[in-house]
């Protein structure tokens, strides 16, 4: 990801996760720390910018930042290629672990994340702007 894709993926943000969209001025920030702790991508169709991820990791630890998906797009894969590249990378950085946050009222994103070895370690209340609380969840990359 670079900032030339921003306009796309601050539009997909918004659809996406519209109680609770990072500003500009948050991705922005996320990519000023490339490479050196953020690893951003995104995923085109036709050309057309229909996904990005991102990750932060230092040291031995990584965080999966966010994925998100355009609806149309959602359940062909794209969002399972996403997170394949996002651990690949924590691996690459020497990542042992690798954490993310997922909204309690999202059983589908849970899903996925299970499906690839992620395990419910928590819950933060009222995490998201709305409310809403995050279930905090882990995979150990060592396995």
């Amino acid at each position: 990801m670079t900032e030339a894709d921003l306009p796309a993926v601050m539009e997909i943000e918004r659809v996406t996760f519209p109680l609770d969209a990072w500003s500009e001025g948050m991705m922005r920030g996320e990519l000023d720390e490339i490479p050196r702790t953020r690893h951003y991508v995104v995923a085109l169709v036709d050309d057309e910018i229909v996904a990005y991820a991102g990750l932060a990791a230092a040291a031995d630890q990584a965080d999966v930042q966010t994925i998100a998906v355009l609806e149309k797009h959602q359940r062909n894969g794209i969002g399972s290629a996403m997170l394949t590249e996002l651990l690949a990378e924590a691996r690459r950085r020497g990542a042992r672990e690798i954490f993310l946050e997922v909204r309690a009222d999202n059983p589908r994103a849970q899903s996925v994340y299970r499906r690839f070895g992620f395990e419910e370690i928590g819950t933060r209340r009222r995490y998201y702007d709305d409310g809403t609380d995050a279930i905090m969840m882990r995979k150990r990359l060592d396995d």
